[in-house]
């Protein structure tokens, strides 16, 4: 039996390849196969997808057949690929050894999450919810809206910072993925078109996608956002919706200034585009410098606000938020149930007691960061000088411009030593960003030392320079 999956063009397989090609005609296939492989581990080309015939790949690369012939035939000697006479090819399972793993290899140093682990306070708001469990078992335990406590807590938050809010504004959900995912839902249809920035969040384009919609990039300028061309792109392309990152933007780590938020939002209101707002990072402030008010403040009932806990806290919570209007609240809550009933308890709990006095654990977060981001950028000024890159005022990675459109090869080449990493395509709507990589802060100091050792000694391979003379590849891999 064949396994469910689209099949995947050859001028698309090869936009997700990108420069994928690291040495010459001998190498070719070698580099052909880490690519794919890289592809599959990355998720991709999901578990199921039909591949092209050999022939289109062989236009579409371009490359021979033999070429494509011998690359197809070590995939499936080591099970990623299955092919069956006259049903094509198609991936069979993720990248691994011996016929393929189910997971990612977790000998890897990961710099391909920009999550950092838990906070010791975690584990001490964790007894306190356990402790606060037994007067909710006598309930049904469902809420669509969240618990009251948590969300009082979250509109405390944002009053906090200089936008009222009340609970009754606020939807607690299951991580913000879930949030816009459920945003999604209520404002766009099949084929509807969303603006989002370029580069931008991965996981945020792919649930476009997953929607039906249709993404479409404005390009970030090298300082923040283009006023321009987003007034451009909703006057010629008519988004039904927007979706932005103005606080430590993913991945360029970029903060708009209270300004371009004053005119970004006159620009939507006037184009009656709603505007989806990602705070996801919003509390990871390193610099220390007063912050601008939310965008709702300056988009008011216009703006959906997305939260969470994973990048402040701990991703294992799985607790996001939404903040919006109370019209677009009720309208969620009458959606939510085709997709889920309400978010666990437990997890709300816990969160809710970490906000009962925010600061004390977010600083704590802030110090961690600070300490990881002064580190990284040390060890890429030493290993990696030929790369340019602003130091981030905030949130948990650092944009790197390289020497050359090689951050595919990069990655691939990585994984033969040791580190896991997302190149700059996946980043883009439609390709491109070949030229960049984000480099993740969230590991400890000595580990990301290590690491981005590695990574300048990855990056003198690629660029053809060779290995550093005091190089020791035989380290252990943290």
């Amino acid at each position: 039996m064949l396994p469910p999956g689209g099949r995947i063009s050859g001028a698309r397989l090869a936009r997700l390849l990108g420069e994928w090609r690291r040495g010459g005609a001998r190498q070719c296939v070698v580099d052909l196969v880490a690519a794919l492989k890289l592809l599959v581990a990355d998720g991709r080309l999901p578990v199921g997808t039909r591949l092209p015939s050999e022939r289109e790949l062989t236009e579409a690369l371009p490359v021979s057949r033999t070429t494509i012939t011998a690359a197809l035939d070590q995939l499936r000697a080591e099970g990623v690929v299955e092919s069956r006479r006259g049903a094509g090819s198609w991936i069979n399972g993720p990248v691994g050894t011996g016929g393929g793993i189910t997971g990612v290899d977790d000998t890897l140093i990961d710099l391909s999450r920009a999550a950092p682990p838990a906070l010791p306070s975690v584990r001490l708001a964790m007894d306190v919810a356990m402790n606060q469990m037994p007067e909710h078992l006598a309930s049904h335990g469902y809420d669509e809206r969240g618990l009251p406590v948590l969300r009082q807590r979250i509109a405390d938050r944002y009053t906090a910072r200089g936008l009222p809010t009340s609970a009754d504004q606020i939807v607690v959900t299951s991580g913000a993925q879930h949030a816009w995912a459920l945003v999604l839902r209520l404002f766009v249809g099949p084929g509807d078109r969303v603006l989002v920035e370029q580069p931008s969040y991965p996981n945020a384009l792919e649930a476009v996608r997953a929607s039906f919609g249709v993404p479409v990039p404005v390009p970030m300028l090298s300082d923040g956002w283009d006023l321009d061309g987003f007034e451009a792109a909703l006057r010629q392309a008519g988004p039904r919706l927007a979706y932005l990152i103005p606080d430590f933007q993913n991945p360029t780590g970029l903060r708009m200034s209270s300004e371009s938020r004053e005119s970004l939002a006159a620009v939507l209101r006037k184009a009656r585009t709603p505007l989806v707002v990602d705070e996801t990072l919003v509390e990871l402030a390193l610099d220390g410098a007063e912050p601008p008010l939310p965008m709702a403040a300056f988009g008011g009932d216009s703006v959906v606000t997305l939260g969470s806990a994973s990048k402040s806290h701990w991703g294992g919570l799985r607790i996001g938020w939404i903040r919006a209007s109370a019209d677009v609240v009720h309208r969620l809550l009458s959606t939510r149930a085709a997709i889920d009933l309400g978010t666990p308890v437990f997890e709300q709990l816990v969160l809710a007691a970490l906000l009962e006095s925010p600061e004390s654990v977010l600083r704590q977060r802030r110090e961690e960061a600070l300490v990881q981001r002064d580190v990284a950028v040390a060890a890429l000024r030493e290993h990696c000088p030929q790369w340019s890159f602003e130091v981030p005022a905030g949130g948990l990675g650092v944009w790197c411009a390289l020497d050359g459109p090689v951050s595919t090869r990069i990655a691939v080449v990585a994984q033969n030593h040791g580190l896991r990493l997302v190149p700059g395509p996946r980043f883009a709507v439609h390709g491109g960003c070949e030229q960049m990589l984000r480099v993740p802060y969230t590991q400890s100091p000595e580990v990301l030392r290590e690491a981005i050792a590695r990574l300048g000694v990855v990056a003198a391979s690629v660029a053809g320079t060779g290995f550093p003379a005091d190089a020791d590849l035989s380290l252990p891999v943290a």
